[in-house]
């Protein structure tokens, strides 16, 4: 009956464990590495998509909000980067992790395929990649709120 009993608990602690590995989220406002930003991921349909809500630097050398200039698409190269969606369509995968998306980096004007990991509830791990994700370039963000 003690064995019974302690493999009982056993069981009920792996199901909490797993369920609660599952239910990380990574809808909410994000910062990378350098700081430059935040991001918010949020839902959009039954997707996950990100957009720019704070810059520190927002303005430019002119004193001018900072716009997409290096974008590819001459007609967006006046859009601003604040409030910018340059994340979108993830899908989720498996094991916390949001596959299928797209982000675009308006430093470079580059579009990359991306997925999103959840490490923990405040971390995750950002990598944008072309063709294979085994080749590509991670970044770790961490939750703000």
């Amino acid at each position: 009956m003690k064995k019974f009993l302690l493999l009982s608990v056993a069981f009920l602690f792996g199901l909490l464990s797993s369920a609660s590995a599952q239910s990380l989220s990574p809808l909410g406002v994000w910062t990378n590495a350098e700081k430059k930003a935040t991001f918010e991921i949020y839902k959009c349909g039954t997707k996950l998509c990100g957009k720019i809500v704070s810059l520190t630097v927002p303005n430019d050398a002119s004193g001018k909000p900072k716009v997409d200039t290096q974008n590819p698409e001459p007609k967006l190269r006046t859009r601003p980067r604040l409030g910018m969606v340059f994340m979108n369509g993830f899908e989720y995968d498996e094991s916390n992790k949001w596959d299928d998306g797209k982000i675009y980096d308006p430093e470079t004007g580059k579009t990359y395929s991306c997925y999103i990991k959840m490490l923990n509830a405040n971390t995750m791990e950002v990598k944008g990649y072309i063709g294979f994700s085994l080749i590509g370039k991670s970044q770790t963000w961490t939750r703000v709120k």
